[in-house]
């Protein structure tokens, strides 16, 4: 196997593509964790304090969010990028494992963050759309600049795919044998039908299609299993990119963990073919510049604002072309006087052949860009184009024109270091260092596979199987397994895949909501957290969810689990609704709901539907909760 599996990596090394797929897969799981820094920001008292508002046990969290959310940033734009994927994957660490999000709040593709986090630090993520390539190429003047497509070994976008997708499916796809539902085809249909776990949007029109559920369901278990195998083959890349786009689009907007459903979706960018991206660029690129900008090669400045124009010039628009060599290629700024023509930026509009100089260029330069035509509409606002203006001529006359050279255009007064773990093992190699990487990559592959193996085994097989034995030996085992799997959990993200099975789905027959009246008053408002179908409200979705639908409300109910989140879920959306907690009462409701594991016609409309009946209530007193419900709960 190490054999085969080395020389697999030294084939696919030499196989070079474009770097596109990378840097949009880095800007849309920067994007995504983004998203989720603002929703831990917005909930922080729900999810870090053990009473919201009232018992504020980590004051520093939001600085910390913020701080994270700063190197989310950095690493969406691709700005210090190493820095920012450590960071961002310690972030990740630490507030999963060190914090409530870990036990209570669980957000569902935490460990798929972590997973892509952690192969971030390996991939080239900033060779494509970023800021750090701008810094690169600020090195030099414009003139001296090469442009090229950036490439990267295939390897850069096949490892991350075989193991944080080919391995979650194959793991998933093996739990999935051991539920009836999914084995009837009903996998995708059951969760869909349940109101804790729908978005807004009905889909009963596909759901109550029996045919087209269990072809669906079906479809879900064979793509899982054969995914890791096939991916890559030429002539089934394609299908399984729209299987699995679709699958993951179709959850996404079926149910209310839309963040899980993002971050999925946002990976199959890595399996979009390099050729697609070539064609794309070539039908969103202009054959030919629409606007030719000239620019004083000797001026250090001028050679830093064309850098930066051209590098976020994406669709190709502008040409620029050096002031004292093609100006007089072109009648139109040909006749204008050397000292006037560097002392200004001029531009020349081809279709019309007019001229536009200082502010006027900038304008047109960004109404030429397409996508920053809005801020050059601004530009031209009267007030906002007069202190542009002024702006300009203040910079314009006061910069410094000498001769450039490989060192004197500079932005950069310091060296800066774009050393990553990417060039390490894959670039900066001699013939002797690439046999150690190789030899290096193929073990740290191996011992990933392992970490993967020994969880699917252990929970896929021995735990969905029963298997006890008192065998000191296999004991001893099961006991280093369960060690080993706590570390790669925490730190490659490696966990079973066992979502909505049958273990979860038995005996949910019920759910409850929140409805509160003032003291002086019998109307009833329904507290924005479940509405009258059952269904949990934006922004409830994620990690909220998880904590009501998942561990607050199961097929059981624990009194200590349940007591505790409806005295978090009280104060937290009293405090919000600006609710005078000793001056409400709260309201706890329930109704009956159907699991099945055979399919039922409109099953989704019976369950958003039936009645609720009334049960128990929450009081506060002091910042003191009192609940009051049935000892017996579970019987109504």
């Amino acid at each position: 196997m190490y054999k085969l599996l080395r020389k697999r990596i030294e084939i696919l090394f030499h196989i070079q593509v474009a770097a596109t797929g990378i840097g949009l897969f880095r800007i849309l799981y920067g994007l995504i964790t983004l998203q989720e820094i603002v929703f831990l920001f917005y909930f922080r008292h729900l999810i870090f304090d053990p009473i919201p508002y009232i018992d504020v046990e980590f004051p520093l969290i939001p600085f910390f969010l913020c701080l994270w959310g700063l190197f989310a940033l950095f690493l969406t734009f691709g700005y210090r990028y190493q820095l920012a994927a450590y960071s961002n994957y310690l972030f990740w660490i630490i507030f999963v494992n060190f914090t409530p999000m870990q036990r209570d709040f669980d957000g569902g593709f935490d460990p798929f963050m972590i997973g892509v986090g952690f192969f971030l630090l390996f991939m080239p993520g900033e060779k494509a759309f970023s800021i750090d390539n701008l810094r690169k190429r600020l090195k030099l003047p414009f003139n001296q600049q090469t442009t090229y497509p950036e490439t990267v070994t295939i390897l850069a976008y096949y490892i991350p795919i075989i193991i944080c997708l080919g391995f979650l499916y194959f793991d998933s796809a093996i739990h999935k044998l051991f539920a009836p539902h999914w084995m009837n085809g009903l996998g995708s249909w059951l969760p869909a039908t349940q109101p804790y776990y729908v978005s807004a949007i009905d889909m009963s029109v596909f759901l109550n299609n029996e045919y087209f559920q269990k072809f669906i369901g079906y479809l879900i278990i064979l793509f899982q299993f054969s995914f890791p195998f096939f991916f890559n083959q030429k002539r089934l890349k394609i299908i399984y990119l729209i299987i699995g786009f679709s699958l993951h689009l179709g959850i996404t907007l079926t149910l209310n963990i839309y963040p899980f459903g993002l971050g999925m979706l946002s990976f199959y960018t890595l399996l979009i073919p390099s050729s697609w991206w070539t064609s794309l660029s070539k039908y969103l690129t202009e054959r030919t510049a629409s606007l030719i900008v000239f620019f004083d090669d000797q001026c250090p400045l001028c050679n830093k604002t064309v850098t930066i124009i051209n590098h976020f010039d994406i669709f190709k628009c502008i040409e620029f072309k050096s002031a004292q060599s093609h100006a007089i290629n072109f009648p139109e700024i040909a006749n204008l006087p050397q000292h006037q023509l560097l002392k200004d930026l001029y531009s020349l509009e081809i279709k019309t052949g007019n001229v536009y100089s200082g502010i006027r260029t900038y304008i047109k330069i960004f109404i030429t860009m397409r996508y920053l035509a809005p801020l050059g509409v601004i530009l031209y606002c009267p007030g906002i184009f007069q202190l542009a203006r002024k702006k300009y001529r203040h910079i314009a006359d006061s910069r410094a024109r000498k001769t450039c050279d490989n060192t004197s255009c500079l932005i950069l007064t310091a060296p800066i270091k774009f050393n990553t773990l990417y060039q390490s093992f894959f670039e900066d190699c001699t013939p002797s260092s690439f046999r150690i990487n190789k030899s290096r990559l193929t073990k740290i592959l191996i011992l990933i596979s392992a970490l993967q193996l020994n969880s699917t085994i252990h929970y896929g097989i021995f735990y969905r199987l029963n298997i006890q034995t008192n065998n000191p030996l296999i004991y001893g085992l099961s006991q280093a397994s369960n060690s080993i799997l706590l570390l790669s959990q925490a730190f490659i993200g490696i966990v079973p895949h066992a979502l909505y099975l049958h273990d979860h789905f038995a005996g949910y027959d019920h759910i409850l909501a929140i409805t509160y009246t003032h003291n002086d008053s019998e109307h009833q408002y329904w507290l924005p957290f479940i509405n009258q179908e059952g269904r949990l409200l934006a922004p409830n979705w994620g990690r909220v969810h998880s904590m009501w639908a998942n561990i607050a409300v199961t097929p059981t109910l624990d009194r200590t689990r349940l007591d505790k989140f409806l005295m978090k879920t009280t104060a937290f959306w009293g405090a919000n609704e600006n609710l005078d907690l000793n001056q409400v009462t709260f309201h706890i409701l329930i109704k009956h709901i159907s699991a099945p594991n055979s399919w039922i016609y409109d099953l989704r409309k019976h369950n958003m539907t039936a009645p609720w009946t009334e049960i128990g209530s929450v009081n506060w007193t002091n910042n003191h909760c009192s609940i009051n419900l049935p000892s017996d709960i579970d019987k109504f």
